[in-house]
């Protein structure tokens, strides 16, 4: 039996247009996603956005549209960024879609029904950036610190969920060293529960117009966090179809300011239905801006679509996980940026495909001739570090494989060569070793850069197909075909 893995992002609230940190956390899971199907697995990779949030609402009433209209047209734009980013997602779910609705409201009624959620009254602070209610202890000088702003005070008649009901389970599941990684977000979770404890969930609102109604009583609509988690298992067709196939979720990818509730409030829910909780929550830091986060309220943005136009899918994707280190906040700079694109991709990549295509052309016309590669790799601790999510550190020891085909040839010097029987046999096992070792790297990298691999492996002859293909000398013999040149440095 095919061994399945189904990966999902956090969805998106359109009430703007896409940053560079949306672009980051896709990157990441599209990576993912590829490199599990080198594997052989079966993959499902869901993205999407979160359309039933007050904040897209307000956003709307701002601009003076309809609220449906408002998020048709936003949602584009998200779908879009997938095209741009060359994202190999299998479905892009949408909260407004009927299919969603309906798994919103029948777990809501589930967990009704099992006595897990009843009506009171709700008093609190309210953040609308962050969809969710905030305490005293959460706030920084009367704001949150998330977005700077002062939460509104909210007193309505309100739907709980009773999670205090289900702390135990909940701590029991964090103390599983895998279910939240890297471990540092693990222990902030597990503290947080021992300083605050677990307070049941206000999950229903009155003096809304726009979101999903709870089913029993219209009154209410359904909290918008309750209804966006369900994306993971609505965006699989709850309760049959793929969803008896893929669930549990093998990876939730998220960023770090939804942990609590991802790891906290997303697996008491489906232990009140009776829905397995997923494998792992893997969360990410953030893409800062001169050492603050990007924020679409702050107005501190980079247009994931303008610097992909200025510098191409491929260099964007190979920079964010090449620069920061996966689970930690990092800085962007298009400084960096150029300088990782004319230094690594452009030098130690472009320019040694480059060169050693245009030797073959020039020394045997064009024809590769099987040989035997004198270069060795270890694949093995590239797959650990992958089956370990450390996506920075795995793209590092591909890149130093890089590094070591240019120093084989700089040592090499095929080119220096001369045209004698047996050092013609000589230059052919130099530049065999290359290309061999140039198609094992084109296959590691496809899952980072997947445009530029493939125009490797055209010009290469060969097919990327799995990661089972990375054993030296199956570089078959016959034509190159050299392709324009494939990054353009940058001034």
């Amino acid at each position: 039996m095919v061994e399945k893995f189904y990966i999902t992002t956090a969805i998106d609230y359109v009430n703007s247009s896409p940053h560079l940190g949306h672009a980051y956390e896709k990157i990441c899971a599209d990576v993912l996603a590829r490199w599990n199907r080198l594997l052989g697995k079966k993959v499902f990779f869901l993205t999407g956005t979160d359309e039933n949030a007050q904040k897209n609402a307000q956003a709307a009433k701002e601009k003076k549209i309809p609220v449906k209209e408002f998020v048709d047209r936003n949602s584009k734009i998200f779908e879009k960024l997938c095209k741009t980013l060359n994202l190999s997602h299998d479905y892009f779910i949408r909260t407004t879609e009927k299919k969603h609705i309906k798994a919103s409201q029948d777990i809501f009624q589930r967990a009704y029904n099992n006595g897990d959620i009843y009506k009171g009254n709700y008093e609190g602070y309210y953040c609308t950036g962050c969809e969710a209610f905030k305490t005293e202890k959460d706030l920084v000088d009367g704001k949150c610190p998330e977005h700077n702003k002062k939460p509104e005070w909210l007193e309505e008649e309100s739907y709980f969920f009773r999670l205090s009901k289900y702390e135990n389970e909940i701590v029991k599941l964090l103390n599983s060293k895998d279910f939240i990684l890297p471990d540092g977000y693990r222990k902030e979770m597990l503290a947080r529960i021992k300083e605050e404890g677990l307070k049941d969930l206000s999950i229903s609102r009155t003096k809304l117009d726009w979101g999903i109604p709870v089913p029993f009583d219209k009154k209410h609509l359904i909290y918008v966090w309750f209804d966006a988690l369900i994306n993971y298992v609505s965006g699989i067709d709850y309760p049959t179809g793929k969803y008896k196939e893929f669930w549990p979720a093998d990876v939730h990818l998220i960023g770090k300011g939804i942990n609590w509730f991802h790891s906290v409030i997303w697996p008491a829910m489906l232990i009140s239905v009776n829905i397995p909780v997923p494998k792992t929550v893997l969360v990410h830091g953030y893409v800062n801006l001169f050492g603050k986060k990007m924020s679409k309220s702050g107005g501190k943005i980079i247009d994931p679509f303008e610097l992909v136009e200025n510098f191409g899918a491929d260099p964007v994707r190979y920079f964010l996980i090449r620069e920061i280190p996966f689970g930690q906040d990092g800085d962007f700079s298009e400084e960096a940026l150029k300088d990782r694109l004319n230094n690594e991709l452009a030098n130690d990549l472009g320019n040694l495909v480059s060169r050693s295509l245009t030797m073959v052309e020039k020394y045997f016309d064009g024809k590769i001739t099987k040989n035997k590669n004198k270069l060795k790799f270890d694949i093995d601790k590239i797959k650990k570090l992958m089956e370990k999510y450390k996506l920075t550190e795995a793209l590092s020891e591909i890149w130093k494989y890089v590094q070591e085909i240019n120093k084989y040839i700089n040592k090499e010097k095929p080119w220096e060569i001369r045209d004698a029987p047996l050092s013609t046999r000589k230059r052919e096992e130099v530049l065999y070793t290359v290309l061999d070792s140039l198609r094992i790297v084109s296959i590691l990298l496809y899952a980072f850069i997947p445009e530029t691999c493939e125009k490797i492996s055209k010009q290469l002859n060969f097919e990327i197909k799995s990661l089972n293909d990375c054993k030296p000398n199956l570089l078959k013999e016959g034509k190159i075909k050299k392709g324009d040149i494939l990054f353009k440095k940058i001034e």
